[in-house]
């Protein structure tokens, strides 16, 4: 498995728990392509400032739930495929989820998530 999406997918669980509008901005910036694609059971979004408002969306709607890689990531050809949990620090997930992602020159272009 490629290294660089392993750091990519970790920078991407990243944004999910950076709270600073500022700072969570520059990691969208940095790790997703500025058309991106993202669909998840709640949204269908394109673009960086769309998926940044809905990581921020989410974190408002669930304050203080930490974003986590649940096992290993399994890669080819730059496309990933990782499992997620997410709930309050040191406590049971809430939910869990797993995603897949298509990566461009370093950068996640297109991403489908599920939720288990």
């Amino acid at each position: 498995m490629s290294s660089d999406i392993t750091t990519v997918v970790k920078q991407y669980l990243e944004t999910w728990n950076t709270l600073v509008a500022e700072e969570r901005r520059a990691l969208v910036d940095k790790i997703f392509t500025e058309d991106v694609e993202y669909v998840d059971p709640n949204v269908a979004v394109q673009g960086r400032a769309a998926l940044d408002s809905y990581i921020e969306q989410t974190q408002k709607q669930f304050p203080g739930f930490v974003f986590s890689l649940a096992g290993d990531i399994s890669a080819h050809h730059d496309v990933a495929r990782f499992t997620w949990h997410v709930g309050p620090p040191g406590a049971a997930p809430v939910a869990v989820g797993y995603d897949f992602a298509a990566v461009r020159d370093g950068q996640v272009r297109q991403l489908y998530g599920f939720f288990s």
